[in-house]
């Protein structure tokens, strides 16, 4: 069997993939052994955020009172909450799956494994190819840490699952994952401890986005421990409990279960990348902007890959890859100037483009700004206050090169900031582009009008 391109993985990118190669002439196969739908549609993205809406909806009700409204009792019931998860994932898979299916690909539901550069085992069958893209995405990462195995614990592949809300758990770890799901079980009503190795959770991020979100938190009732070394973990009466050190002193917490939710790792196990000479690094494949591995022939796009592990990227990364695989005169590059990220939280946190972090660890001169929510008319008239915007351009020109919101609506506002950084926009232009009133994207205009006088 004889493709043009192959694809190994059936997911966001490696459909984006499959569709530029197609679309530039190549024909296709897709290898992806199922389920079919990607770790989005199944259990990341769409799921999350299906039942997420649920816990933001029991908050608000939970303050009826502060808009003078008659206080109500409210309660949640985790399997209908999931069966309306269900409903909508059925829908986002089968259409996923009627995609893949397209007569327009050759799809192959077997796991794949390279025999050479320019072949791979699937089933009983040897498939030929000109170029390969590696796009299996990623699965749960196991972390050493004594007793926890024994002692058992949940990842985010169960807790999408249950139909009982636990009566209380331990959150390992405070990525996005982490704190979205800690955020909604905590408000359906299970007590919720988490835990956080770094100084602050999120920790990739500036530490001041962090610090409003673990305000929130705490005044919801959930108990947030940060700098901590776990020591290990214990099954004792029917209880699961960490033991580990915080502040100087030796603590440890006890709940129902644990939430094992520490980070995931790229999907390569089984895939013989030896036999294909394809450099990996910690576990990611190494790729350049072209998303071309150490073989030439050979991409990886997506969380396989490490870079950034979000689906819009991975979308493209994908489409350029298979644009590349098909064009050995003309290749096109992944540009990561405007890498965003959103985390559904409340208060939600969103980013674009360079964080301060990042500025000075790469010695990059920069001038910020903030304003917060607290003192913005719209944000004050919705009662969401928490949180904070923040601009950061380069010093001379103004033009902005990073854009951060924590706060209400942080996920949508985000993309004003993305649309002036796309076409290159400055302080001054988010200074003068007219903002309806009341609105909450009106705070973008005020760290702007700080920045410009800056410059002058």
């Amino acid at each position: 069997m004889e493709f043009d391109v192959v694809i190994l993985g059936g997911g966001s990118a490696g459909y984006a993939a499959a569709s530029s190669a197609q679309s530039h002439g190549a024909k296709v196969a897709i290898v992806d052994h199922g389920p079919l739908g990607g770790l989005c549609i199944l259990r990341g993205c769409m799921p999350t955020k299906t039942i997420l809406r649920s816990s933001d909806i029991i908050s608000l009700m939970r303050r009826a009172t502060d808009f003078g409204l008659l206080p109500v009792e409210v309660g949640a019931d985790l399997a209908a909450i999931n069966d309306r998860k269900n409903l909508l994932i059925r829908e986002f898979t089968d259409y996923r799956i009627e995609q893949l299916k397209d007569p327009r690909f050759k799809l192959i539901q077997e796991k794949a494994k390279f025999i050479s550069s320019n072949e791979v085992r699937v089933g009983t069958k040897t498939l030929k190819a000109n170029s390969f893209i590696i796009a299996t995405g990623s699965v749960i990462a196991d972390y050493p840490i004594p007793g926890l195995k024994e002692t058992g614990y949940f990842t985010s592949d169960e807790v999408l699952t249950m139909r009982n809300t636990p009566e209380s758990i331990i959150v390992l770890g405070a990525g996005a994952v982490a704190v979205e799901l800690a955020q909604f079980f905590l408000r359906i009503g299970t007590k919720v401890t988490l835990i956080q190795r770094s100084r602050h959770i999120l920790s990739s991020g500036d530490e001041d986005l962090a610090h409003p979100i673990e305000d929130r938190f705490r005044e919801e009732g959930m108990d947030v421990y940060t700098g901590t070394k776990i020591i290990k973990a214990a099954r004792e009466n029917n209880r699961s409990k960490i033991f580990f050190e915080h502040e100087g002193k030796e603590k440890c917490v006890e709940a129902e279960f644990i939430f094992q939710a520490l980070g995931r790792r790229p999907n390569i196990e089984g895939l013989n990348l030896d036999a294909a000479g394809v450099a990996t690094d910690k576990g990611r494949v190494i790729v350049n902007p072209e998303m071309r591995t150490n073989q030439k022939n050979i991409f990886a796009v997506g969380d396989v890959n490490g870079i950034h592990e979000v689906v819009h990227i991975a979308i493209q990364q994908g489409e350029i890859a298979g644009f590349n695989a098909c064009s050995p005169n003309h290749s096109k590059e992944v540009d990561n100037r405007l890498k965003a990220s959103v985390v559904f939280t409340d208060p939600a946190v969103a980013s674009v483009g360079l964080s301060e972090k990042e500025c000075k660890a790469a010695n990059i001169d920069y001038l910020v700004a903030s304003h917060r929510f607290s003192d913005h008319g719209k944000s004050m008239c919705l009662g969401e206050t928490h949180g904070h915007v923040k601009i950061l351009c380069n010093p001379t020109t103004g033009e902005v090169i990073g854009g951060h919101i924590v706060g209400p609506d942080a996920g949508e506002l985000i993309h004003e900031i993305i649309t002036l950084m796309h076409f290159h926009g400055t302080v001054k232009d988010l200074m003068n582009i007219p903002h309806y009133h009341p609105t909450l994207a009106e705070i973008l205009t005020y760290p702007a009008e700080e920045l410009v006088e800056k410059i002058k």
